[in-house]
């Protein structure tokens, strides 16, 4: 070992934690917020590896397609994670014994006594991979926190020589295992909160690149539909249960039928859907699971030249009175923070006619990627259909608006999904301010305030004349947004901290909120503790409270939040010549919903500057908007 190796080693999986260096002077729940907080900070390390994990997903189930095996090995706590991982896969995904694998050094013995000396055995992996017939179909995963246990190294470097893929998972940057690997996968923690102790940190990300690994690389060879466990065989009563209860979901039947049906299909869910949805035998069933590569969605599409029914479960059409997919509409709300979508019927009408909701996670394209957004999007409109039991299939009409999709190129992306997915006859993607005007004036003329993970201020006038303000991303903009707001908190409290600024109740409650117990650990909870824009946006809440119980510093940030948000409805309302005059106001996102304060110096703010905002009215589902614009023939600029 060279003193660089053991510096390298000491910085990133020996090193002491100063925010522990008193850890035996703490209390018990001073221990447990401690160790809550650093823990904290392992998804964001996990999500910074985020796409050497899907590469090594990819690579898995490529070999486990062709027959090969996926083989955990590591030593100590590492290869008990393996076994773990390995061990579990078989009952949940239906696998044939022996298709996981894990190998830890010095037998099934060092699962729960310490093998002393096996790690350091170079020989030991060797004869463990020649003792279960390791061949070039195989993806080995070597795991080390250190990144550079003898037993990994060797048995990584064995694989590779045979043919295997090999995989390399560490907590230390440019190590030994990663050099032994074609692929590595390099997660860096920290810190123990006990020094060395890697079982913590360490271990909790390696059981969370584990899982993504086996679970990814099953779902991509089809052993899921949507979040269901659908290759699985019912073997025992618990199972009967899941697979009957699974099989009802996807096809309508009841209890009973599912049963029967199971029986008929020797107990395999997959072909049970198939047969029932696609009114084939189970051979037939069979045989087109196989052309599709064991995916049921794969199947079940090719069957219908549609995409596949709701994920969650859909019901028969005469549930709903014959209502069929071509008879509706769909309008669609999605950004930062989740996505809605809402099914209703054809004909305008009230709220009441809004037939199923279903929601999903962020979909804003410049945040979550256009793919993630996409699948959001997707989720949402089969949970809506769900939510309404009918079948899913092309709707009459569907209005997607979308924060983050503005420019032409997105459009264009949009509507060539909406096609391939056969979502609806008539399409329309907007920007995610216009369903807010239609939703919240009275007659579809007035200015959009959206003041949500971002700002954002859209206006049209009597003659169809549009035009924005804002909008411009949290770099260039968002002024007055949820993430404004609680970045100015935090900015606050920690001046607080150190005496730049006057105290507040900000400092105390972002703390509790954070789960820390000094200002110094804001630095690991904001900048390593996984927390997305989103998540630091959900802090603006204690900035509005504060505010309202006249705290000096809260009031102060929510004066700003004010006058930036005026300024954009002001900025429009001057473009369209709406000063002056009872102009409606439709007011939507997060700061503004029940923020009443907030809201009542924004209306004194543009009553002061010539702008009468009459009728104001909060719109809490936007996707009700997407619905009339779905339904009429509004002007989509």
């Amino acid at each position: 070992m060279t003193k660089n190796d053991d510096l390298a080693e000491l910085a990133a999986t020996e090193g002491r934690n100063p925010a522990s260096e008193r850890l035996d002077e703490l209390s018990a729940i001073e221990i447990v917020r401690l160790m809550n907080a650093e823990d904290a900070r392992v998804a964001g390390a996990v999500a910074g590896a985020a796409d050497k994990i899907a590469e090594a997903i990819d690579a898995i189930a490529e070999r486990l397609r062709r027959g090969g095996r996926l083989i955990y090995t590591g030593a100590g706590t590492s290869g008990r994670l393996g076994v773990l991982d390995a061990s579990e896969c078989p009952p949940t995904f239906d696998l044939p014994p022996g298709q996981v694998v894990g190998l830890i050094a010095g037998g099934p013995a060092a699962l729960t006594w310490a093998a002393e000396g096996a790690e350091d055995r170079p020989e030991l992996a060797r004869a463990d991979l020649e003792a279960i017939g390791l061949d070039s179909r195989d993806a080995v995963v070597g795991i080390a926190t250190s990144g550079r246990t003898p037993y990994v190294i060797a048995g990584l470097e064995f694989a590779r020589g045979a043919g295997a893929y090999t995989i390399a998972i560490s907590a230390n940057y440019e190590s030994s295992v990663a050099a032994a690997a074609q692929l590595a996968i390099t997660v860096v923690v920290g810190p123990e909160v006990v020094s060395g102790s890697t079982r913590l940190k360490a271990g909790t990300a390696t059981k969370m690149v584990l899982n993504m690994l086996s679970t990814g690389a099953m779902v991509r060879i089809g052993k899921t539909y949507g979040n269901l466990m659908v290759d699985m065989r019912a073997t025992n009563s618990k199972l009967i249960a899941r697979a009957r209860r699974i099989v009802s979901q996807l096809t309508g039947l009841d209890p009973q039928q599912a049963e029967r049906l199971l029986e008929s299909c020797g107990g395999e869910v997959k072909t049970a859907v198939v047969v029932a949805r696609c009114a084939v035998t189970p051979d037939v069933a069979r045989q087109r699971l196989a052309g599709a590569a064991g995916q049921l969605r794969g199947a079940l599409a090719e069957a219908t030249n549609l995409s596949p029914p709701s994920l969650r479960g859909a019901r028969p059409l005469e549930r709903t009175g014959g209502t069929a997919a071509g008879d509706l509409v769909l309008g669609i709300d999605g950004g930062g923070s989740g996505t809605l979508a809402l099914l209703a019927r054809r004909e305008p009408a009230g709220d009441e006619a809004v037939l199923g909701r279903g929601r999903a996670g962020p979909s804003n394209p410049q945040v979550a990627g256009f793919g993630p957004a996409c699948t959001a999007i997707e989720e949402a409109i089969a949970n809506a259909f769900a939510d309404a039991q009918v079948l899913q299939g092309p709707v009459a009409s569907a209005c997607l608006a979308l924060a983050g999709a503005g420019r032409d190129e997105d459009r264009i992306e949009l509507e060539r999904w909406a096609a391939a997915r056969q979502v609806a006859h008539q399409f329309v993607q907007v920007h995610d301010a216009l369903p807010v005007l239609a939703a919240g004036t009275p007659d579809g003329w007035g200015v959009a305030l959206v003041a949500g993970t971002g700002s954002l201020a859209f206006g049209r006038n009597r003659d169809g004349t549009t035009a924005r303000s804002g909008g411009w991303g949290y770099l260039l903009g968002d002024e007055g947004s949820a993430y404004a707001l609680s970045l100015e908190a935090l900015r606050a409290a920690v001046q607080a901290s150190d005496g730049r600024g006057p105290r507040t109740l900000l400092e105390e409650r972002l703390m509790a909120e954070l789960n820390v117990t000094r200002a110094e650990q804001l630095i690991p909870a904001i900048y390593a503790g996984g927390r997305d824009r989103r998540a630091i946006a959900q802090l603006a809440r204690l900035v509005t409270q504060a505010a309202e119980e006249a705290d000096d510093v809260a009031v102060r940030i929510v004066e700003r939040a004010a006058g930036e948000l005026a300024r954009m409805v002001l900025a429009v309302a001057r473009q369209l010549g709406m000063m002056e005059q009872a102009t409606p106001l439709a007011l939507a996102g997060g700061v503004l919903g029940g923020a009443t304060w907030l809201v009542d110096r924004l209306e004194s703010r543009l009553r002061e500057n010539g702008l009468v905002p009459q009728p104001i009215q909060f719109v809490s589902e936007p996707a009700l908007g997407a619905l009339k614009i779905a339904r009429q023939p509004w002007t989509t600029t």
